[in-house]
């Protein structure tokens, strides 16, 4: 674990402004704006170990400082979360780092079969992420549905849910690979029980890529 550091009073400051219960996410985006960019003030408030500092933490570290044995560590704290919790700092962490800095991005690409179960979520969610944010994709779907077809069934919860997901995108954005995605939903059946609130898309595959490939037409 990340060894807790002595806080500076403006580290001290903003922990006791950010962990008084009423604070909102789009409050943490808006301090994470007026910051922009502030690696050791990053490090301070990552650790402490509590997830609205780290949340803030994941906007405002300097992207060029995050080396692979950071990175592995940041992953490693990850892990002492709750699953929501955890999923949320694993994507915050993406979006508004890692998927930023192309050396980071070629380094997100060799985690497919990482030891970390967040660093192969990041790796699933991060594939998802370049076919639905508007670009052609990337050439590698054939090789993604065998990996998909051979282990989404045995994968960890978090893992599981970004593959599922990338499954769905990759269905979607591309319609040679789309009854490979649906038969891969189907087989496996994973969310098919899940209930969605009105107007949320569910995660069953064949239901997901249905309803958003609907809405594209």
């Amino acid at each position: 674990m990340t060894d807790k550091m002595a806080l500076s009073a403006r580290a001290k400051k903003l922990v006791a402004e950010i962990t008084n219960g009423n604070l909102k996410l789009g409050d943490l985006r808006k301090r994470g704006n007026e910051i922009k960019k502030d690696h050791g003030l990053a490090m301070e408030l990552w650790s402490t170990g509590q997830y609205y500092p780290r949340l803030l933490a994941t906007l405002i570290f300097d992207k060029k400082l995050l080396a692979e044995n950071v990175i592995d560590q940041l992953a490693s704290d990850v892990l002492r979360h709750d699953a929501e919790e955890r999923n949320q700092l694993a994507d915050w962490l993406l979006a508004n780092q890692l998927a930023k800095d192309k050396k980071l991005v070629s380094l997100i690409a060799t985690w497919e079969k990482n030891p970390s179960p967040i660093l192969r979520r990041l790796f699933w969610y991060h594939q998802a992420r370049l076919r639905w944010t508007g670009q052609v994709p990337p050439d590698n779907s054939a090789d993604l549905l065998d990996s998909l077809e051979n282990d989404m069934a045995n994968a960890e919860p978090e893992v599981q849910w970004a593959m599922n997901f990338c499954a769905g995108q990759i269905g979607i954005h591309e319609p040679q690979f789309r009854s490979r995605c649906i038969k891969l939903g189907e087989a496996l059946g994973l969310y098919k029980d899940e209930r969605v609130a009105k107007n949320c898309t569910p995660s069953y595959l064949p239901e997901f890529i249905r309803i958003e490939v609907a809405k594209r037409e």
